[in-house]
């Protein structure tokens, strides 16, 4: 593993085509939806942005801030989405970066607090996070 970079997108929207091809291969969500907020960000219409991880000229993690990722609880916004890293870089970190990035921009800017939607219980609190509820996906069933 080379030296890892980590940057806002606004820091290399060049990056925007291959970040949205790689989001949409990790979690199936269209290129499209990724490229409308992305642009979004880089056209200074959002502050919720964007980061990722490189490895070279490779995306190796990342992750967004949205306003809401999928859920029914429209007043829990707004929301870290897409966190991913891939296999072979996990434990060193990064999405633990990531995340401490893109709060500490969004804190920065007076967006506090934001939320995250997961399954991974335990996984995040290690980063400082906080298990506040669990929450259903829009169109799933109820628990």
């Amino acid at each position: 593993m080379s030296q890892l970079t980590y940057m806002d997108l606004r820091q290399c929207g060049q990056l925007k085509e291959q970040a949205a091809r790689w989001f949409h291969s990790k979690w199936g969500v269209p290129e499209e939806a990724y490229l409308e907020c992305m642009n979004n960000y880089l056209e200074n219409k959002t502050e919720l942005g964007w980061w990722l991880c490189l490895d070279g000229d490779r995306i190796v993690g990342g992750l967004g801030v949205i306003e809401n990722d999928f859920h029914h609880r429209k007043d829990l916004t707004p929301n870290i989405c897409a966190v991913y890293t891939e296999p072979e870089y996990r434990c060193n970190g990064i999405a633990g970066c990531l995340l401490k990035l893109a709060v500490e921009n969004l804190r920065a800017k007076g967006i506090s607090p934001v939320y995250l939607i997961t399954n991974r219980i335990g996984f995040h609190e290690r980063y400082g996070w906080e298990f506040l509820c669990m929450v259903h996906g829009d169109g799933e069933a109820e628990f």
